[in-house]
């Protein structure tokens, strides 16, 4: 039986001769540690230094809130872009949104690969903002020279004239310049600014915690100001001067990013995850007739880290036994050479187990993103038939998502000073309220305002007038739909970017921030998939469908309780997988000395 003893610093290996002789042990340390005592040199992978803490934390905030700017500067209004410039219908142009906005999130796999594997956080970030630059530059020069003609067009008055096949190219090779920028700096963004908080810190876990809270609310001080005062210049035909706008606030947040170069706190990348986790799949297939090994006798490197460069230990799960063949000892590992294609350590057998696990919670928040994207879609094509006058005023539809963002700001500040408070001394856990349990909350918020949007439909169209395009309902019949929204993503994304980057390994970290953003991707694509469905089912013959041109002809409140009945088949599913979900176990032993917490003579088996 192998045990690792923490005592003085030093972990000594034992091993029961009933299982492998000593000098067994000895050929297997001299076969795999040969290579392992080499990355044990190298595997520091954080430069330390007196560097990063709350003041650099504070600027990747501000950078995230231009940032954010910028993107929605050219997300929230583009669906009304599409129908009014490019002359594309409601259904068509929902999709296109759809899809947009699903590849910027499907964008952020590609960022966090980078920067877990090859470039590290700082460089990925700032190459992923120099590509968002580019396409918001490309995307202003676009609409001034080919789409905005005659100036001041697609106000919803005047008519623009049809674009060429030149500009409407170039266009949409700005606007995927724009999602390959932005969705590839923003998990790496969030998970740069945890590193700025040192782990052996007693503190260090509330401050990450209390980061995550600041990003979204940052990520939502930056889209306010596109969803008021930028989306009224872009409604009212000045396109162009939204998009400069938000080229100039990317280069603003470009240029703050790089003024805390010299102190950031940098943590180097651990290499390409991707042969780590196969090498786990093709041992234990290779060991297929062999029985695993109890869990004191599976493989692991001597030494406090991991064989994997810079990665912690560790500990071994009872979950997805099969895989404990890659790491259990045969006699062909004794007498062969070093081969981790045949033989892994219980550190990378249970990076493998922790990517297993958070499949299935990450695929039941998908249909909450389906939720969330009808923001930049649905919503506003139904606020547009809306009365929005106040006044002289007219209020843009696109607009209504103020109410989301302030929505978040309160609900953030109401979750973090009394909620979770609160939770925390009823049920003696001392965040409150599990990163588990507030994703299930999301689900539910989000159900609701599924519902509220389905019973604002009904009520607009009792007040439609034959023969007119818009509703005399006041489009602040909206407010509860955007306002539950906004509460939901407090439980829901706040949760899942603490949920997913907690939970991942350590050369992992930005894959598992990735996770939150690529289910806002799959939830995007599924919205579109589904619009698609229910038009093909529903529009047969004479009838116009659920989501026809015009809005008045459908029923648009069908969609959306189909969309709050997913959610609630979502939300069974979603307690399921939670009860069934079990934490990662971090060897955080000699950590936890030098902290002087309770298990000072720890003795963990591995």
């Amino acid at each position: 039986m192998a045990a690792i003893e923490y005592s003085s610093n030093e972990i000594e290996i034992k091993v029961n001769e009933e299982i492998i002789s000593s000098r067994q042990v000895e050929a297997v340390n001299e076969n795999k540690n040969t290579d392992g005592k080499k990355k044990l040199k190298t595997s520091n992978s954080l430069t330390r230094k007196k560097s990063g803490g709350w003041k650099y934390a504070s600027l990747l905030l501000v950078n995230q809130g231009l940032a954010t700017l910028a993107f929605f500067g050219v997300g929230v209004n583009l669906v009304l872009f599409l129908t009014r410039v490019l002359d594309q219908e409601n259904a068509d142009a929902a999709n296109n949104v759809s899809k947009w906005t699903g590849t910027v999130y499907l964008c952020s796999l590609i960022g966090a690969f980078l920067s877990d594997s090859y470039w590290g956080r700082y460089l990925t970030c700032a190459v992923f903002q120099l590509i968002l630059v580019l396409g918001l530059g490309l995307l202003s020069l676009a609409s001034w020279l080919f789409l905005i003609n005659p100036a001041d067009c697609g106000d919803g008055i005047k008519v623009c004239m049809p674009s060429s096949s030149a500009g409407v190219g170039i266009f949409y090779l700005s606007i995927y310049l724009i999602a390959f920028g932005y969705g590839g700096h923003q998990p790496t963004i969030a998970t740069f600014g945890a590193d700025q908080f040192d782990d052996s810190h007693p503190k260090a876990a509330d401050s990450k915690a209390a980061f995550f809270c600041y990003f979204y609310f940052a990520l939502n001080v930056g889209s306010l100001f596109s969803n008021t005062i930028l989306v009224y210049y872009e409604d009212s035909g000045k396109w162009t001067l939204g998009f400069l706008v938000s080229l100039g606030s990317a280069i603003i947040a470009l240029l703050l990013y790089l003024l805390g170069t010299a102190r950031y706190r940098y943590i180097k990348p651990c290499g390409n995850p991707l042969p780590r986790v196969s090498q786990v799949f093709v041992a234990a297939y290779r060991k297929w007739d062999v029985v695993p090994a109890t869990a004191n006798a599976l493989y692991e490197v001597e030494g406090t880290e991991s064989a994997i460069k810079g990665s912690r230990k560790i500990l071994h799960s009872g979950d997805f036994k099969f895989l404990d063949k890659a790491a259990t000892i045969t006699q062909n590992d004794l007498c062969g050479p070093n081969d981790p294609w045949r033989l892994c350590t219980v550190t990378q057998v249970e990076e493998a187990k922790c990517v297993l696990k958070m499949l299935p919670i990450w695929l039941c928040t998908i249909i909450y993103s389906v939720v969330f994207t009808q923001m930049a879609s649905i919503f506003v094509e139904q606020g547009d038939v809306m009365a929005s006058k106040l006044g002289d005023f007219h209020l843009p539809a696109a607009s209504m998502s103020a109410f989301d963002i302030c929505s978040v700001l309160i609900c953030t500040g109401i979750y973090r000073h009394i909620l979770a408070p609160l939770a925390g001394r009823l049920s003696g856990n001392r965040k409150g309220l599990t990163e588990l349990q507030r994703m299930g909350i999301g689900l539910i918020i989000g159900m609701f305002a599924m519902i509220a949007a389905g019973v604002t439909e009904i009520q607009r169209l009792k007040f439609v007038t034959p023969g007119e395009k818009k509703s005399s309902l006041s489009i602040f019949w909206q407010i509860p739909q955007y306002v539950f929204v906004g509460a939901s993503e407090v439980f829901m994304y706040v949760g899942q970017l603490e949920f997913f980057n907690g939970q991942a390994p350590d050369g992992i970290k930005s894959f598992g921030s990735s996770l939150c953003m690529a289910s806002i991707s799959l939830g995007n694509y599924v919205s579109s998939l589904l619009v698609n469905m229910v038009m093909g089912i529903t529009a047969r013959g004479e009838n116009p469908g659920w989501i026809p041109s015009d809005l008045n002809e459908g029923h648009l409140d069908r969609f959306y309780f189909l969309i709050a009945a997913l959610t609630a088949v979502d939300f069974i599913i979603y307690v399921y997988c939670a009860k069934w979900y079990k934490c990662i176990n971090l060897d955080t032993g000699e950590k936890e000395i030098q902290l002087g917490e309770q298990q000072n003579d720890m003795l963990v088996k591995v």
